[in-house]
C-alpha cells in the first residue's frame, strides 16, 4: 500500500509538471510563429521579452509544484550580488536530472532566463526547434575532425557561425548554462575515467571554450555553482514520489579575467593549457566545497 501511495503521488506530481508545461508551451509556439513570420526588429525584441516572461511563469509554477507537492529543502548561498540585467556564464557540476529543476528554481527572476547551447541540427526538431529559436537559445555548429580533414578551408567556420548566433545577445542580458563535466556524476564513471576528484568527474574544457570564444566579451562574470545533495543525489521520479530532497546550492561569482576571453582554444597551445589549469583549480575548490557541505549537513 505504501508503494502504491508513493507511485500515485509520483504520477500526480509528474502530471502537474506535464500539464503546466503543455499550458505554457501553447503560447510559446504561437509567439514563436509570430516572431518567425514578422521579421520586424522592434517587434521581434518585444516578442522575445514576452517569450522570456512566459518561460519564467512556467518555471515559477514548476517551482511552486515542487516545493508544495514535493518534499524539497533548498538552501542557497551567494545570490546577493547577481542581477537580472547582467550577462552570465553559469558553470555547474551535474549529478541528476533534478539539477535542472533546482537551477531554474534558484535563478528564476534573479538572473536572465537560463539558456544553453544547442546543436544547429536540432533547429529542425518538430515544434521544439522553433520554440528554442524563438527563445533565443544559441545554436552551435560543430564540424567533426574527419570533415575538417577533407575540408580544411572550413576550419574555424563553426565557431564563426556560433559567434554570429550570439550577436543578438549584445542588447539582451543573457545567462548561458554549461554543465562542464558533460554528463551526470556517478561513482562508476568517476572510477572509469580516473577522475582526480572525490566527488566530481574531470571537467571538459571544450564547451566552456566555445562559450568564451562566442560571447566572452559580453559576460559580466562567471557564476560558479556547486550543487550538493547531502543525503545523496535523487532521481527525478523519486522526487515526484515524495522522497526528501535536501539540496545546497553554493554560488560564487568569479571575475572574468581578460586572458579567458582573448585566447584561441583550438590553435593556441599555451591558452589551452592555461584554461585546463584554471578549470582544474576551480574543480579542486568545488570538490572541497562538496566535502565540507556534506560534513556540515551530515
Amino acid at each position: 500500500m505504501k508503494a502504491f501511495i508513493r507511485n500515485l503521488r509520483g504520477v500526480l506530481l509528474f502530471g502537474g509538471f506535464t500539464i503546466n508545461t503543455i499550458f505554457w508551451f501553447v503560447p510559446v509556439i504561437l509567439l514563436a510563429i509570430l516572431k518567425l513570420i514578422l521579421p520586424v526588429p522592434m517587434l521581434r525584441r518585444f516578442l522575445t521579452r514576452t517569450l522570456m516572461a512566459t518561460g519564467e511563469n512556467w518555471i515559477s509554477i514548476n517551482t511552486l509544484i515542487m516545493k508544495t507537492a514535493g518534499s524539497v529543502t533548498l538552501k542557497i548561498h551567494g545570490l546577493e550580488s547577481l542581477r537580472r540585467d547582467g550577462w552570465y556564464l553559469v558553470i555547474v557540476n551535474h549529478q541528476t536530472w533534478v539539477d535542472i529543476v533546482i537551477l531554474q528554481a534558484v535563478f528564476n527572476r534573479r538572473i536572465p532566463f537560463l539558456k544553453f547551447f544547442i546543436k544547429q541540427e536540432l533547429i529542425w526538431f518538430p515544434l521544439l526547434g522553433v520554440a528554442w529559436w524563438a527563445m533565443d537559445m544559441p545554436f552551435m555548429k560543430r564540424f567533426s575532425p574527419s570533415y575538417l580533414t577533407r575540408n580544411p578551408h572550413m576550419k574555424g567556420k563553426d565557431l564563426e557561425t556560433t559567434r554570429r548566433a550570439c550577436e543578438k545577445f549584445r542588447d539582451t542580458p543573457t545567462a548561458i548554462l554549461n554543465f562542464i563535466e558533460g554528463t551526470r556524476f556517478s561513482e562508476e564513471k568517476r572510477v572509469d575515467r580516473k577522475s582526480p576528484y572525490r566527488n566530481l568527474l574531470q571537467p571538459r574544457a571544450g564547451g566552456l571554450a566555445i562559450a568564451l570564444s562566442s560571447m566572452g566579451k559580453l559576460f559580466t562574470s562567471i557564476v560558479d555553482v556547486t550543487l550538493v545533495y547531502p543525503d545523496g543525489a535523487t532521481r527525478f521520479w523519486d522526487m515526484c514520489c515524495g522522497r526528501n530532497v535536501h539540496v545546497v546550492a553554493d554560488i560564487r561569482e568569479r571575475k572574468l579575467e581578460e586572458w579567458l576571453v582573448t585566447g584561441n582554444y583550438e590553435s593556441d597551445r599555451v591558452y589551452r593549457k592555461r584554461l585546463h589549469s584554471w578549470l582544474s583549480e576551480t574543480w579542486t575548490e568545488k570538490d572541497e566545497i562538496i566535502a565540507k557541505t556534506r560534513e556540515a549537513n551530515g
